[in-house]
């Protein structure tokens, strides 16, 4: 990608969340799920985040849309730091900036009909014409395939993969720049998540959007990624173009990962990397690498100094003290 002001630029994005307790129920500590996080996004292209669940994935592209409050850091959308905007700058902010929600049912009103549901953030936003409310609402179902017949059924009328479709049709509704798409194929079936991704795929190329692809699914990410980030309790701990990432990953929790994904050859061999351990709480994270009580390449200075993100590569950052060296 070209070396432009990035479309949204995240810069030490915390988001903590409060654990109360005792007596008079005061903060005793506080779930860390994204924790100094800086991601930029391009104009027109695709960044994956993936990473194991609970992981803080999904919590940091609600913060940068400010569905959840961040504690600290800053956002920049378009040359503007978003969280300094009020209630009334929010509402305008939406039109720019949408999302796909993971569970394409419970994302959906199940006592309205698709026109409604499509319909409303046109309403919100000022289109009160319900002739030409309707009217965008049929072209928005036919661009995510779908018909005029579908706009009077309700939710539970379709399967799962219209279901996450009319989820597409509301997201665009507005004429987004940058879509968050939360998990938004994980619920479909493989079959289904094809569709859904090669229409995602269509409609960025028609309509130049700017996706942040959140997902936990290597393959998915893979196929729809141009720069892919890698998540693990709460940090960033590798960056790189999609092709370069799964072909010479640089830390150790990547290689973990993509050894661990199935491979489409039968015939293929791939030397597994088994973690030892379980994922460390996020309530009280291991001091220096996060990574460094699973790592099989773990030393002295992995448990006390925090590794920084940097490129070690043209384009390719990671996070770990031996990213490039032997073994890893």
């Amino acid at each position: 990608m070209s070396e432009t002001k990035p479309l949204l630029d995240a810069r030490h994005l915390v988001k903590y969340y409060p654990i109360l307790g005792g007596v008079f129920m005061k903060e005793i500590a506080a779930v860390k799920a994204v924790d100094d996080v800086s991601l930029s996004i391009q104009k027109g292209e695709t960044l994956g985040l993936v990473g194991e669940s609970g992981c803080g994935k999904s919590t940091f592209g609600r913060a940068i849309m400010r569905l959840e409050e961040p504690t600290s850091g800053e956002v920049w959308y378009d040359g503007d730091n978003i969280l300094t905007y009020d209630a009334q700058q929010i509402r305008a902010l939406r039109k720019k900036m949408q999302i796909i929600f993971q569970d394409p049912f419970s994302s959906l009103n199940p006592r309205k009909p698709v026109a409604s549901i499509v319909g409303e953030p046109l309403l919100i936003h000022g289109m009160t014409n319900r002739r030409e409310r309707e009217a965008r609402v049929l072209e928005l179902l036919e661009v995510v395939g779908l018909s005029k017949e579908h706009m009077r059924r309700y939710p539970h009328m379709f399967s799962g993969g219209q279901r996450q479709r009319i989820g597409v049709a509301r997201a665009l509704a507005l004429n987004p720049d940058l879509v968050v798409c939360d998990e938004a194929v994980s619920a479909l079936d493989v079959s289904i998540q094809a569709q859904v991704l090669n229409l995602l795929k269509d409609l960025q190329d028609e309509f130049g959007l700017t996706y942040l692809f959140i997902s936990h699914d290597l393959h998915v990410v893979e196929h729809i990624s141009d720069r892919v980030a890698v998540m693990y309790l709460g940090k960033i701990v590798e960056v790189a173009d999609s092709k370069v990432i799964y072909k010479t990953p640089l830390h150790p929790y990547t290689q973990a990962l993509l050894s661990a994904s199935p491979m489409p050859d039968p015939e293929a061999k791939r030397k597994r990397i088994l973690l030892k351990g379980d994922v460390p709480s996020p309530i009280n994270p291991p001091p220096g690498c996060r990574f460094h009580t699973r790592c099989p390449y773990v030393q002295g200075i992995c448990s006390k100094t925090e590794p920084p993100l940097k490129e070690i590569r043209p384009g390719h950052e990671a996070a770990c003290h031996f990213a490039g060296s032997v073994g890893v």
